[in-house]
């Protein structure tokens, strides 16, 4: 005798087609994290006096990447690229690299950065605190690519976490991030 399941808790059953049917993103989604490009600082030169730079974003198997701003080592790229996040465990990846239109494009650095810290402090659900109380500061370490510290800020109703990532694998070169959430009605939530 079959015993019916709850969809929530269904991985992976055939359906009447005898095709298997996942789960669906939303049951495991916990919500999305705006990601907004800010800007390169001081990016390693790869084409002959400069670079024609784009930052790439990678997440499990979500991968995401900004416009190519050409000829600028100190590029402003201002871009929000959004990602579904279903484990806050998994760190992110950030490369940059020079675009070329003619051979492979050369890698100008790379980093990772977690968001444990940033989802922790979201689930604290804080509302009401003064626009731009510093909720929790990070350090740079040797365990992290932060260049400087990075604080979680209660700003305008959002919690905003702003980063300075110090590019590794190269000589030279930072990337400035903003992190922000997005809660999606339907998700699993925080």
């Amino acid at each position: 005798m079959a015993t019916e399941e709850s969809p929530r808790r269904r991985i992976s059953s055939p359906d009447k087609s005898g095709r298997s049917s996942s789960t669906s993103l939303m049951e495991n989604l916990l919500g999305l994290l705006r990601i907004r490009v800010k800007r390169g600082v001081n990016l390693a030169v790869r084409d002959v006096r400069s670079s024609d730079p784009y930052v790439v974003i990678k997440m499990n198997r979500q991968k995401l990447k900004t416009r190519v701003i050409k000829k600028d080592v100190n590029p402003e790229w201002n871009e929000d690229l959004t990602l579904s996040v279903t484990d806050p465990n998994h760190p992110i990846q950030l490369t940059v690299y020079d675009h070329d239109t003619f051979s492979k494009d050369d890698k100008m650095g790379d980093a990772e950065f977690e968001i444990k810290s940033y989802i922790d402090a979201l689930r604290m659900n804080l509302s009401g605190l003064p626009s731009g109380t510093v909720v929790t500061r990070i350090q740079p370490s040797r365990q992290n690519c932060l260049s400087e510290e990075s604080c979680i800020t209660w700003t305008e109703g959002k919690m905003i976490q702003d980063l300075c990532l110090r590019l590794r694998n190269v000589e030279c070169g930072e990337v400035e991030i903003q992190l922000q959430w997005i809660d999606l009605p339907g998700s699993k939530g925080l």
